[in-house]
């Protein structure tokens, strides 16, 4: 399969250049105001609401106003593979459009580089050299000698059009009354055509398949030294544009390719298959620009996806540092919008609700504080010029930062680069450098010699030019020996070495070496990416068919696997679009070739696992430096002094008599006839492109299968285009927006913005939104819409889905296939997605936070109509009564209530902040959906707030929106208080006594202490003669147990309480904590004081919506039923039997061990698994009371404690010993360790009765591992025979050596209890 040629030229992928263009003024159309520019200048006026009565900026200096430019040539003139699109080359070689200088100003000619992104994804590369030619049009120069007059008087008059183009004008900082400085500053700008020289840009640009910046730089440097130099180049221009364009192959890979420019030989050279891909732009430059530290934090927030707006004059740097920083990513792939020259007239196109990497060009003396972008909580801005950086909130570090920058230090100090980065480094570090090598040309000492007597002779030796040089010389009075031609004495690997400058090469190797150090990171961090994959589907048509519902790649798994410190950011690098596409390539390799990155990438693994005898160690973060730096600077050092391929001379091309004619100072008017076609039989680089191309057709098929991945995939062919400024403008009328609009790429949809805009611009010098095409509008932005929409469903799928397999697994289904850390990484994409959606369409940017402005604008119009209505009251099951008539009351249900929560919290200081808090709040209480209904429902307020296009004014979206996040009810999330750990809330608390039985006041003085998974209130005192009290403290958490009790004083001490209520006031969370106890002396057990265990209540109003996936309730304290003395328990037929009891204990033992087995932050409490209902220590009561003798002693009640104290007695006093020494010392070691602990928990200052005592006896054995011990002695002790009935569990030996071993296999656990179990015991 071969490449068809396109107007005779060869084809075009095994070409070094495509096209080759001209742009600048037209010197037939005249001078021509950019009407597009202007019209963004009203349009910017307008939204910050200044006066926009003219259409021209007659503040502003005719020599810094916008004109148009055109494409004055361009050759060939089409090629079937790349298509040339006219409009947007013309505006992104010329983004100013043209400029005016006089011989007053600098004139220095300007090198930058642009993309253009096709449809398919692929991209062509610019590069432009700008520069100044003498205007020779006496018209217009009569015309800027015009303007300058309408300049000049409109600011005598005193008018001063207020524009954000006004920065630009030397004007604008001049007082107005001041009449000296006013002169001063018109003879500054004026023009006068009699004594000053007009000049005006001039463009000539290079586009290639592949980012070869430095050779075309080069390349178009010679041009222009030729076109300025006093004498003509050796050929006509045409003979070395028509060579770069069609006798100029792209090198092979791994292979280094010479050709020629004017004056000296060109090297540019390709990587081999298994090195890193081509980046020819300089890293030094990006480093020098931000600085390391900088350049690291930019680097991680590409890798999560976020916002990235570059903004700097110079759009060179912009392309430099976004070419610079999307190098780095390998084996990854950017899969968003990447613009990195983004016209300052297009600033609309940051309103794209969707990642993006683009970069702006700033407006010389612009403040950062008056750049309004649309959104910012999740953006990243980059202030190139002043070497700053802004990071947005919830920021993860990149694994091993610290050891990393170091690693990049070392190799750029080598370099004799500052980590630290040099602000000014575009300017300074060139001259500097130029210095350094005049320096070394001029030192005697080290036998250094000028490189441009190397290029000469090199560009001349062998070539047939030589006579025709030679006899141009005699004629012009030059001699030949006067330009050095013969080679300097030089020794033959300093003559190899010289073929690249040494400056160059040192660029290249420091590039290589980086991205090195880069690439290992993510080997070591991926190195068993692959055994994480998951391969669902048989075939490649099933899998696409199904890719959007399979799941590719076990998460928790992976994450699980991770070192600590690297579950941050890798939590969150794995939920993105690039690592989801790394994944498909994967999978897609099982049934066509892999991708080349992919494939580069997996051949590292192997070779490192080659090189590694053992397993690479997947549990440490132990930070290991990349051990192939001078392997791969070796390589490229070898190809650049090595040269494989040299192609073909320049040569005289077949031209008539007086084509090609010089004229020093101007671009010459090039012969089309010649650089319309080239050879006729160019087919020897056919063959390399037919694999890329059939490549291409696959990706290009693949793509069209993916779902959401990919229609917010590539720039070119859905969102830089979708954000074309006609987007952002009101409409209201018109027919409603195609259900699918049809795809455009990037330059198409400029194209069309580009003339619309235009022919307004010649009709109307103030135009009219509302003229503008609903058509276009709706087209523009109905992707926007449904891909927002899409995304919100299949993150809610994903939360809801992977919460209930979670809670599955608590039912026994399963395992867990989510943590905390990705449950809180989803939580927070959430969130992002929120703030996306509510910036999109935005009349006026009022904060970082479109979603807290709105909040704010509803609060504020709801408090004024607070008199006149109330919110809506929740009616929860607290609302029903207990016997007592006591209950918490209601909690109100209202959307700016939570806002005050939110705004009363001291933590929180930035919108951003205060709009993902609230957020996470009305998730933890149900009430997203319901609160964003509510917002909605103020249809006034958000026609006011947002354009009719807005994805919020989209009624169906925005319902399937609303019911998207209504599904996520069904699961129970603490994002709130898992996060706020540190912030103050009020809680209240209600106790509830059981009024039949007992008094409903106690005349004692009651207290309580609450305590949850992060701290406890210590002992509170409750008001005498009242239920209920309120407290604030900081966040418990989750609340896990309640100490409740009095001092017995008074009359009335005795108190039989049903249970604790205790409710968080902001999150509306209730706890209930069941008693069912007795507390006072003389009834009961004795006790003063109980420990209670609670449970979270659940709405009723959810509970069809959950019950079949909610978490079970938590275990709770045991109730009146179980915990009452022995004689209470009549009824023999709810006593549990042998095997119920050996059932309970196996499954409270399971319970802990399966706790222990969970990732840390994962367990919960440990508390219930002990003592709640049932817990260990319920579970062994049951096998204490089996049996239990049932009689009374004078009419007073036996606990299980009664035996335990008769138990120590023995041990205390009884000789009794085992056969050997060893056994005696063992046994009275046991003796004396359970007297202790038994002793230690009687005379402790704490009165929480025998049952208290027995459950904290069982608490303190589980924790130091005694239990099994303790049962063996206790089924011996003599005490038993009185005490229990003949089949009683305990006086059955091998139900007793069954128990113990249960009990041993919690000995490999460390059990920590509560503070509020262990209370006042010291033991």
């Amino acid at each position: 399969m071969s490449c068809s040629p396109a107007s005779g030229s060869a084809p075009p992928p095994c070409r070094l250049a495509h096209y080759f263009v001209v742009c600048g003024t037209d010197a037939d159309s005249g001078l021509e105001p950019d009407e597009l520019a202007v019209l963004c200048q009203w349009l910017d006026a307008d939204r910050h609401g200044r006066s926009h009565d003219s259409g021209e900026n007659f503040d502003q200096s005719p020599l810094r106003r916008t004109f148009k430019s055109k494409v004055l040539a361009h050759y060939p003139q089409n090629v079937e593979w790349n298509p040339f699109d006219q409009d947007a080359v013309n505006m992104l070689c010329m983004p100013k459009g043209l400029s005016f200088r006089t011989q007053a100003d600098n004139r220095d000619p300007q090198f930058h580089s642009f993309i253009i992104t096709r449809e398919d994804g692929s991209r062509t590369y610019g590069f432009v050299l700008t520069f100044y030619e003498e205007v020779t049009s006496k018209q217009i120069c009569s015309a800027m000698q015009t303007l300058y007059h309408m300049h000049n008087a409109e600011q005598s008059n005193g008018v001063y059009a207020s524009s954000s183009c006004s920065m630009d004008s030397l004007a604008s900082s001049v007082d107005d009354a001041d009449a000296t400085s006013l002169a001063k500053l018109q003879r500054y700008n004026s023009y006068d055509i009699s004594k000053d020289t007009l000049y005006v840009s001039k463009c000539v640009c290079l586009i290639t398949p592949l980012p070869f910046m430095q050779p075309c730089k080069k390349f178009l440097t010679q041009l222009y030294k030729a076109v300025t130099s006093p004498q003509p180049p050796p050929l006509p221009l045409e003979s070395y544009i028509h060579n770069v364009l069609y006798e100029v192959p792209l090198p092979a890979p791994g292979r280094s390719l010479r050709f020629y420019g004017v004056y000296e030989p060109i090297v540019c050279q390709r990587p081999g298959p298994g090195e890193l891909p081509l980046s020819d732009y300089p890293l030094r430059e990006a480093f020098e620009l931000l600085g390391l530290e900088n350049l690291v934090q930019l680097f991680t927030c590409v890798l999560l996806e976020m916002q990235i707006l570059l903004y700097s004059q110079d759009y060179q740097r912009l392309m430099t540092v976004a070419e610079g920083v999307t190098s780095l990513l390998f084996p990854f792939q950017w899969q968003h919008v990447y613009v990195p020259i983004l016209p300052a007239s297009l600033l609309h196109f940051l309103d794209a609700p969707v990642p993006y990497l683009m970069g702006l060009q700033s407006k010389e003396g612009t403040d950062r504080s008056k750049l309004e972008l649309p959104q910012e909580a999740n953006l990243c801005f980059v202030d190139i010029d002043n070497h700053f950086i802004e990071l947005p909130e919830e920021f993860p570090q990149f694994p091993n930062k610290l050891e990393f920058i170091q690693e990049i230090s070392e190799v750029l100090l080598q370099y004799g680069i500052p980590p630290e980065g040099n602000l000014h480094c575009s300017e300074s570090a060139t001259k500097l450098k130029s210095l350094v090598l005049d320096d070394l040309v001029n030192d005697k000492k080290n036998g250094n010699i000028s490189s441009n007597n190397i290029n000469m002779y090199e560009l001349l030796k062998g070539n047939e030019t030589i006579a025709r040089l030679q006899a141009l010389t005699k004629r012009t009075g030059i001699t030949v020996e006067k330009i050095t031609l013969s080679p300097p004495p030089v020794d033959t690997e300093e003559e190899q070495r010289l073929q690249c400058a040494e400056n160059e090469l040192k660029d290249y190797k420091l590039n290589v070496q980086v991205r090195e150090v880069f690439a290992n990171r993510f080997t070591q961090m991926f190195a068993d990416y692959e055994a994480f994959v998951i391969q669902a589907a048989h075939d490649m048509e099933s899998w696409l068919t199904n890719r959007e519902q399979m799941q590719n790649f076990d998460k928790a798994s992976f994450l699980s696997d991770q070192p600590e410190p690297y579950l941050p950011f890798l939590s969150r690098f794995i939920e993105t679009q690039m690592f989801a596409t790394f994944i498909d390539n994967k999978i897609m390799s099982l049934w066509e070739e892999k991708e080349p990155l992919l494939r580069v990438f997996d051949s590292r693994i192997e070779k490192m696992r080659l090189y590694n005898v053992r397993a690479p160690a997947i549990r440490t973060s132990i930070y290991q430096k990349c051990s192939t730096l001078k392997e791969a600077a070796q390589s490229v050092e070898q190809r650049l002094t090595k040269i494989d391929h040299t192609a073909i001379h320049p040569h005289l091309l077949d031209m008539k008599i007086g084509q090609g004619r010089y004229e020093q100072g101007f671009f010459p008017k090039l012969q089309s006839d010649v650089l319309m076609a080239g050879p006729a039989n160019n087919n020897r680089w056919v063959s390399r492109s037919a694999t890329a191309q059939r490549r291409k057709d696959r990706l290009r098929q693949h793509s069209e299968h993916l779902g959401l991945d990919n229609d917010l995939r590539e720039p070119s062919e859905e969102i830089v285009i979708r954000q074309n400024s006609m987007a952002f403008w009101e409409w209201d009328q018109g027919c409603p927006p195609p259900a699918r609009p049809p795809k455009k790429s990037f330059s198409e949809c400029c194209l069309k913005y580009i003339q619309e805009a235009r022919s307004l611009g010649k009709t109307l010098r103030q135009p009219k939104l509302s003229d503008l095409s609903p058509a276009v509008i709706a087209q523009t932005n109905r992707k926007f819409v449904e891909g927002l929409l899409k995304e919100c469903r299949m993150k809610t799928k994903r939360m809801l889905v992977e919460k209930m397999g979670h809670e599955a697994v608590e039912l026994g289904h399963g395992e867990a296939n989510i943590t905390g850390l990705e449950e809180n990484t989803l939580i927070a994409s959430l969130c992002d997605l929120l703030e996306r959606i509510w910036s999109h369409g935005l009349q006026v940017k009022q904060g970082k936070s479109a979603l807290w402005s709105h909040l704010l604008h509803f609060q504020d119009r709801e408090e004024k109509q607070e008199h006149l209505a109330e919110s809506p009251a929740s009616l929860g099951p607290e609302r029903r009564k207990s016997d007592t008539g006591v209950t918490l009351p209601s909690l109100r249900i209202s959307l700016t209530q939570d806002m005050r929560h939110i705004q009363n919290l001291s933590e929180i200081k930035t919108d951003v902040g205060r709009a993902r808090g609230w957020i996470r709040l009305s998730l933890e209480k149900k009430l997203l959906s319901q609160h964003l209904k509510q917002l909605l429902a103020n249809q006034a307020l958000t026609k006011k707030l947002y354009k009719r296009y807005a994805f919020l004014r989209c009624e169906e979206e925005k319902e399937q929106f609303l019911y998207h996040l209504l599904s996520l009810n069904a699961v129970d999330y603490f994002c709130f208080t898992s996060v706020f750990t540190t912030i103050m809330i009020p809680y209240r608390a209600v106790i509830i006594p059981i009024k039949k039985l007992s008094n409903t006041i106690t005349t004692s003085n009651p207290w309580v202490c609450v305590s949850g998974e992060l701290g406890d209130t210590g002992v509170m005192q409750i008001p005498k003669n009242l239920l209920e009290m309120t407290f604030e403290c900081q966040n418990l958490g989750k609340l896990t147990t309640v100490q409740l009790g009095h001092d017995n004083s008074g009359l009335l001490a005795k108190w039989l309480v049903d249970c604790v209520m205790i409710r968080n006031e902001i999150t509306g969370h209730t706890y209930k904590f069941p008693c069912g106890r007795w507390l006072g002396k003389g009834v009961g057990d004795g006790s003063l004081e109980r420990i209670l265990i609670g449970e979270l209540i659940t709405p009723v109003s959810d509970e069809d919506l959950g019950k079949q996936s909610r978490t079970p309730p938590q275990q709770k304290s045991p109730t009146m039923g179980r915990r009452l003395s022995i004689t209470s328990l009549t009824g023999r037929n709810n006593k549990p039997n042998a095997g119920q009891i050996q059932e309970g204990i196996g499954e409270a033992v399971n319970n802990i061990v399966k706790h222990f087995h969970k990732p840390e932050k994962e367990r919960g409490s440990l508390t219930i698994l002990l003592c709640g209902e049932s817990g260990l220590v319920s579970a062994l009561e049951q096998v204490f009371h089996h049996g239990f003798k049932t009689a009374r002693i004078f009419h007073k009640s036996i606990f299980i404690w009664d035996f335990i104290e008769k138990a120590v007695a023995y041990f205390e006093t009884t000789d009794q010993v085992g056969d050997s020494e060893e056994d005696q010392l063992l046994q009275r070691s046991s003796y004396k360790t359970f007297c202790h602990y038994v002793n230690s928990i009687v005379t402790a200052p704490r009165n929480i009765g025998k049952d208290g005592k027995l459950q904290l006896l069982v608490c303190l054995g589980a924790r130091d591992h005694l239990l099994s011990q303790w049962i063996s002695l206790l089924a011996e002790c003599p005490a038993i025979t009185r005490m229990y009935e003949e089949n009683a569990l305990l006086r059955d030996p091998m139900m007793v050596d069954s128990l113990v071993r249960v009990l041993q296999t919690l000995q490999d656990f460390n059990i920590v209890l509560e503070g509020s179990l262990t209370k006042g015991v010291d033991v």
